[in-house]
């Protein structure tokens, strides 16, 4: 039965509807959170496949600086996502294609996508472009909501 089949897709940068691509998250084996943030993405509509391996090794080969590590790594239409950054921003990356390496939320805050613990107050974090011309804040967020 096919009924309730839904077609996932985003506006690109021209106006047309595309499919999201997949991205491809590599995470330590004994990681809960990454899975978490793993079913934030798909949840989101993003097709994900997951890769178990040491994650350092790929971070420095991708460029990430020590200083914007998590505890996960993802690619992504060209670009590299750290930790737990939220589906909407990565959508955004993807829509407006800035000149960058990629995205990072470094460390792993409390009440970002897959941080999410009952009681405990979400916080305030940047999600940050990196890249070889640099840094800046392309957004901030508290716990799951823009900032």
């Amino acid at each position: 039965m096919l009924a309730g089949l839904v077609s996932i897709a985003f506006v690109g940068s021209a106006g047309a509807v595309e499919a999201l691509p997949e991205i491809a998250v590599t995470k330590d084996p004994s990681c809960a959170c990454c899975d978490a943030w793993v079913a934030h993405l798909r949840a989101a509509g993003f097709p994900v496949t997951v890769t178990v391996a040491a994650v350092n090794p790929l971070k420095f080969r991708l460029g990430v600086p020590r200083d914007l590590f998590s505890c996960h790594t993802a690619q992504v239409g060209g670009y590299v996502v750290e930790g737990h950054v939220p589906a909407a921003e990565i959508r955004r990356l993807l829509v407006e294609k800035p000149a960058g390496t990629g995205l990072s939320v470094p460390g792993m805050p409390a009440g970002s996508p897959g941080m999410e613990v009952e009681g405990m107050e979400p916080e305030t974090y940047d999600i940050v472009l990196f890249g070889p011309g640099g840094r800046s804040t392309f957004a901030r967020y508290r716990g799951g909501e823009a900032a």
